[in-house]
């Protein structure tokens, strides 16, 4: 398959700089894979989708304010620093920007002093791994000096609203450099009308890394090669999402993330098992989904391996011409736009 496969024409002014007044009040299209039906609707509207009995997966993994600005200790250059992911204790593998100032053994100052970074060595894709000096606890550090990591097509500086709107309101869990933005269209109460509707939910986590902004630099899809991301499903999540397979439920999942943590913890025979591990699963058309029913997500960048993973749940042309369609309609694309239903 080639790349350019999953390309689509999209004017600038439709990728949302900001999020909607009100998280439930985007607009949602939904796509019906059984009559290849499209509808225009509301994310309010999505209950009238959910039947007694299904199961919503949802991602809880929370957003780190992972962006950092300091200064070279040695010279006073100013250095970025968008923390990745946890190596162990203290130490994190980090996008620095620039780059080429930063060799093992230099520190830079966040905060005035309240973190210190060591450069102990270089990581994957131009990465470094960092060790912190801090007093205190850590992620208070962190929420007071750093800044939501907006995906670098939001085209301003995050702000305090961010820290609230670039977040799930049930993200519990931290560790993710970007947020699993399919879900920032739900409220408490839109997911407390899902339950008496009986509809179950399930929490699973996938840590999402600075991998998901790295684009595909090859021209067959096959030979891309996926970041690895940390997941953790518990067993209460892999009891409900069983219990409702058995049952002749379906599974709704919340976003990318969630599908691709339930595709990797589940075998060949269907049973999705508890655990954590680290997937660097990539699914594209051709791939047979072993648990995962229906879809609820954004709309993703083109040729991005998230539009291969939608495609393989429905079909790549059909997805291609909704994508087209909602251009036509003006919807809002990518993290803080409108949402998709596949069902």
């Amino acid at each position: 398959m080639d790349v350019n496969d999953f390309d689509y024409e999209l004017p600038e002014e439709l990728i949302a700089q900001k999020p909607s007044d009100k998280r439930d009040e985007c607009r949602l299209l939904v796509m019906h894979r059984d009559t290849d039906k499209i509808e225009h609707k509301h994310f309010y509207d999505v209950l009238d989708y959910l039947n007694e009995g299904d199961c919503l997966v949802l991602n809880d993994s929370k957003v780190l304010p992972a962006r950092i600005f300091g200064v070279k200790k040695d010279t006073g250059a100013n250095i970025e620093f968008l923390l990745s992911k946890r190596v162990d204790g203290d130490r994190w593998e980090t996008l620095v920007r620039p780059g080429r100032r930063l060799k093992p053994g230099d520190e830079v100052v966040f905060g005035d002093g309240k973190l210190v970074a060591t450069i102990e060595d270089f990581g994957d894709e131009g990465t470094r791994i960092i060790s912190f000096k801090y007093d205190g606890i850590f992620m208070e550090v962190l929420e007071e000096i750093g800044s939501m990591p907006l995906p670098p097509y939001i085209e301003r500086a995050a702000t305090d609203e961010d820290k609230d709107r670039y977040q799930n309101v049930y993200a519990v869990n931290e560790g993710s450099a970007a947020c699993p933005t399919a879900g920032l269209h739900w409220t408490p109460e839109l997911l407390e009308k899902a339950k008496a509707k009986g509809v179950k939910l399930a929490f699973v986590t996938l840590h999402v890394g600075i991998g998901t902004f790295r684009p595909v630099k090859v021209d067959k899809v096959e030979d891309h090669k996926m970041h690895f991301e940390e997941y953790t499903v518990s067993k209460e999540a892999a009891d409900i999402i069983n219990s409702t397979r058995k049952a002749g439920g379906r599974i709704i999942c919340v976003g990318t993330t969630a599908t691709r943590t339930l595709e990797s913890a589940t075998d060949e025979n269907g049973t999705l098992h508890a655990g954590s591990g680290s997937t660097g699963i990539f699914i594209y058309p051709g791939y047979k989904y072993k648990m995962v029913d229906c879809l609820i997500t954004n709309f993703h960048l083109p040729k991005s391996t998230l539009i291969m993973l939608v495609s393989a749940l429905y079909d790549r042309e059909k997805v291609l011409a909704a994508y087209k369609e909602a251009v036509n309609e003006r919807y809002k694309f990518f993290s803080y736009g409108d949402a998709c239903l596949i069902i």
